[in-house]
Parts: structure tokens; sequence; C-alpha cells
């Protein structure tokens, strides 16, 4: 399981804030007429353009849970209504309220948890089997058995447990509790924003319901929260894949174009290259070739002097310094040169590696085979006023890398040397000195 860090936690700036938003709407003891038209429509809309914008993009998953909220919201929506029409409920609302409460973790979970491995057709086929079958078999139950269903889902198991402020079923509550704890593990292992997304949503689910026939546009305000929480995970990782290196965590070579287009007029560009990358890809395999990308973004990431890295395809990356000029950039460079020269790679034998967590913890380090220096050279170009697009000072950055591998690597050279000269490792200084 990888480590989480405090970066990863802005998955859920966007749904714990509809979620807060949603929960304080729902409080309200009135909503005026413009929103409460809006909340009657959205849950609607939201499933057939945001269904339609999941499907787009092969998001079976996320197209079945827009399913399964607004099927709860439509069921429950008749009874609610009714409920304030008429202060009286229907005799099926205590019913179908309760099966709500009980399908909606369980269906919610099984999809959340439910990844997409199969072809897309497929998939969506057998989801709405499974869909499918659960809804027959519980309104078929429901008609031909109403009170024993209703005094089956009502009956306190667990005496001890029950408690005023428990407003749903006490069967709800565990179902609802091993769907969160699913969800939660699934974010852990593989935190992505459409994972966050699930985990609120399904804790915003948790508690609208006992709020339904208490509170007005309860329902209709965090069903369509939650629902739009669901499209925007989506939006956010399409923007990602489109913008953002799955790989290294960096910005892509189109976030590096958008930017490329509003520098201004002053700026310098590096390009950074793997040293002898091919041939350590060769040795020691593609894993560890990913690992040492990984290794230098993590280092290009911190770079100073108002520097911002991007992953430019390969084993390249570019260094963009917006409103800096030349004298200013360099040191910068030299220290992010000499951060990746510094960090020991450690290339560890798999064939020696315990089955035993518990000994693979007290031999940590002993299976290490050998331990690695990665490098890396940097050619840097400045804006000059005779060039009017970005693309001709990448060009001149990467005559100036081409510059640097030939002078033997793991060194800065920058373009225009006879007027700047050029920069040199610490190791070249010493041995001039």
């Amino acid at each position: 399981m990888p480590r989480l860090s405090f970066a990863r936690f802005n998955h859920f700036y966007a749904p714990l804030a509809l979620l807060a938003g949603g929960l304080v709407a729902a409080r309200q003891p009135s909503l005026n007429e413009f929103f409460t038209s809006l909340f009657n429509v959205l849950p609607t809309v939201l499933l057939l353009l945001g269904g339609a914008f999941c499907v787009a993009y092969a998001r079976v998953r996320e197209t079945f849970l827009l399913v399964v909220i607004y099927l709860v919201y439509f069921l429950l929506d008749t009874q609610v209504d009714h409920y304030r029409l008429t202060g009286k409920s229907l005799p099926e609302a205590a019913l179908t309220f309760h099966l709500c409460s009980l399908l909606l973790p369980a269906l919610y979970g099984l999809y959340g948890l439910w990844h997409e491995r199969a072809h897309l057709f497929q998939d969506g086929l057998a989801r709405l089997a499974v869909l499918f079958a659960v809804l027959v078999s519980a309104f078929a139950l429901a008609r031909r058995f109403p009170d024993a269903i209703l005094a089956w889902l009502t009956e306190i198991r667990w005496p001890s447990l029950q408690s005023d402020w428990l407003q749903l079923i006490q069967m709800a509550y565990p179902v609802f509790l091993i769907a969160l704890l699913g969800l939660l593990v699934q974010y852990l292992r593989r935190p992505r924003p459409v994972h966050a997304a699930q985990l609120m949503v399904l804790l915003g689910l948790l508690l609208m319901l006992p709020q339904v026939f208490i509170r007005h546009g309860a329902l209709n305000v965090m069903s369509s929260l939650m629902m739009l929480t669901l499209v925007i995970s989506v939006a956010q990782e399409a923007y990602q894949m489109a913008f953002r290196d799955e790989l290294t965590g960096l910005p892509g070579r189109r976030a590096l174009n958008e930017r490329l287009q509003r520098l201004g007029r002053q700026y310098v560009i590096a390009m950074v290259d793997v040293d002898r990358f091919k041939a350590f890809n060769d040795t020691h395999g593609h894993d560890v070739g990913d690992e040492v990308l990984r290794l230098v973004a993590s280092q290009l990431r911190k770079v100073g002097g108002g520097g911002r890295a991007y992953r430019y395809g390969g084993e390249e990356f570019a260094l963009v310094f917006p409103g800096r000029d030349l004298d200013h950039c360099l040191p910068h460079l030299e220290a992010v040169r000499l951060s990746v020269e510094s960090y020991p790679l450690q290339l560890r034998d798999k064939s020696r590696r315990p089955r035993d967590a518990e000994q693979g913890r007290q031999r940590r380090g002993d299976s290490a085979a050998s331990v690695v220096s990665v490098t890396v050279s940097i050619g840097v170009a400045e804006r000059l006023t005779t060039q009017r697009a970005a693309e001709e000072v990448i060009k001149l950055a990467d005559r100036a890398l081409y510059s640097a591998k030939a002078a033997g690597r793991n060194c800065i050279r920058a373009h225009g040397e006879n007027r700047r000269g050029a920069v040199r490792t610490a190791k070249e200084s010493a041995a001039d000195a």
C-alpha cells in the first residue's frame, strides 16, 4: 500500500465543499423558488448529461453509481412530495424507505468497488443484469409479502446498539459501514479523485437518508450535489489524463504547450535529459526505469527560482522560468542537477526478497544488490529579442542539451556559451583547480 501524503488530500477538497454546502442548504427551512425549481430538475439533468459524459470517457462504474443514486431519489421523491402536501405518508412509504436504506449502500458499495476490467459493453451489461436482478427481486418480494418484509427489515437485532439518534433500520448501518471501509481501502491503495468522491458521496447519502422526510429539500439538494460530485471527479480525472503525466505526476506536454503561450517577453527554458537512460533501462528493466523517471521528477519538482517542471516526453523534461533571466536560473538548475546526482537509488535483488512481511522489515537494506547514482544533463536557453516563439527557445535549449551530452554528461550548458560561459559541474571545477 503506498504511503499517503498530505498532498493527496486535495482530492477531497471539492467533495467536501459540495457535501458541506449540501448539508447547509438541506437544513434551511425553505428554499427560494429558483433553487427549488433547480434542485427538482437537477438530478434528472445530471443523470442524462453526467451519465453521457461518463460513458464518453468509458466510466461505466460512475455511470451506474449515478443510476443507483437517481433510482433512490426517484423512489423516495414521490413519497416525500405526498407527505409534504398532505401531512400523511403513503401506505408503502415505510417499506420503500427501508428498502432504499438497505439497497442503496449495498449497490453503491458493489459498483464502487467493481473496477472496469472487461469490454465496455460487456461490463455495462453485467452491471445492468445485477441491478435488474436486485430490483426485480426486491419489488416482487415487497409486493408479495409486504408485511413480512417490513417486519424483517425493522426488526431490532441488537438491542444494546439501539439509540434514538440512529434513525435508519439497524441492518442499514453495517452495510453502510462495510461499503465505507471498502471505499476507504480502495482510496488508500489508489488515491484518485473518483475514489475520494465515491467515499464522500456515500457518506453524504448516509447523512441524507434520515432527513428526507424531516428537512424540506434534503432529498433533492443532497441527491443533486452528490451526483454532481461524481461527475466533477470524472471531469477532474479527464483533465489530469490530458494535462498531467501519470507516471511522474508532473504536468505533461499539453500543459507545457498551454503554458508556452502565456510566457510573456522574458523567460528561460531548460531541457533536462536523464543520462544513459536507454542503457540503464535495458540493463535493469522497465520497472527500475520508471523509478528513475519518478526520482528525477521528484527532484525537478523542487526547483527554485520560480521554475516549473514538465514531463516533455520519454526521459526528457522541461523547466520553465517565466519572467527570469539566465543568470538568475543557473544556480537553481545547478542545485537540481546536484540533488539528482546525490540521491542514491537502491536496486534490490527480487530473488532474495523474503515472502514474509516481518522478515522483510528486519532484513531491509540487506537485499539491496547495488546503489546507483542517476545523473542528468541540462541545456538552457533564454528568450532573446530576436526570438518570437517559445518553440525557438526550446530548440536552442535542445542544442545546448546536445552540447552538455557531448561534454561528458552530468553538466549544464547554456546557449551562447561564448557570451556567458559554460556552467560546469563541481567535479570539473575541482579538476581545473
